[in-house]
């Protein structure tokens, strides 16, 4: 790959913005990725990618975790994961692309304009949350936005939040990489990075812990959201002048 050095360096930035803005690095990681690789070696890089990512945030943020949001949230996921994942391979990656630009787009706008918007915590809202943030996982490569939205109805504690998204996120990644190693997402040309992405997993996460306990949230996430706002604009400009 051209540019490797970069690639590393933006992918250890999109797991610190991941870590500490509570969305994942998939928000970030997936459209930056797109300057570097086609869509669906996107898709398989990210789920291989989060599957390094979780663990190390399992393994930092070992407090604790909460058990029936692991269950309501965490099955629904899954399953709704696989169904994305396979519904990827009958739509054109350029196409995709163009989806992701939108979504990006939408789920930053709203979130940025509407910030004391919040999801009641019931055990729909719960099902739900997990089936559609799975969904866009499974097609797009990231639905940790959604995943973030419907955990923050449940006023966890920091480390629980984090941990518990990390559990739910790796099944998700887990479900997807068999069906995206079927659909012939993940090359052998690829695999050189799978070593690479576990460093910059557990080194974003350390680093994204140690600004999670020292700076405000709310600011680092307006940010964050300013920034893939930015990113989606971009995607959706490149989409139409590549």
């Amino acid at each position: 790959m051209d540019n490797l050095l970069l690639f590393i360096l933006l992918s250890v930035l999109a797991e610190i913005v991941g870590t500490i803005g509570g969305f994942g690095s998939s928000l970030l990681f997936v459209p930056l990725a797109g300057f570097f690789l086609d869509f669906h070696s996107v898709l398989g890089i990210t789920a291989l990618f989060h599957l390094a990512s979780n663990i190390s945030k399992i393994t930092l943020f070992r407090k604790g975790f909460d058990k029936k949001l692991i269950i309501t949230m965490g099955i629904p996921s899954v399953l709704f994961v696989l169904l994305g994942a396979y519904l990827s391979k009958l739509f054109d990656s350029r196409l995709l692309e163009l989806i992701l630009a939108i979504f990006l787009i939408l789920i930053s706008g709203v979130l940025l304009l509407f910030r004391k918007l919040v999801i009641r915590p019931t055990l729909v809202n719960s099902l739900g949350g997990g089936a559609l943030s799975g969904f866009t996982a499974g097609l797009l490569g990231t639905g940790g936005a959604i995943r973030g939205l419907t955990l923050a109805a449940f006023d966890l504690k920091k480390d629980i939040f984090i941990a518990t998204s990390a559990i739910i996120d790796l099944g998700i990644d887990f479900s997807r990489s068999v069906v995206y190693w079927s659909n012939g997402y993940i090359h052998r040309d690829d695999l050189y990075l799978i070593p690479i992405l576990v460093v910059v997993g557990f080194t974003g996460t350390y680093i994204g812990k140690i600004i999670l306990a020292r700076f405000s949230e709310s600011l680092f996430k307006s940010t964050v959201l300013g920034l893939i706002f930015i990113i989606g604009v971009i995607t959706f400009v490149k989409y139409f002048s590549g």
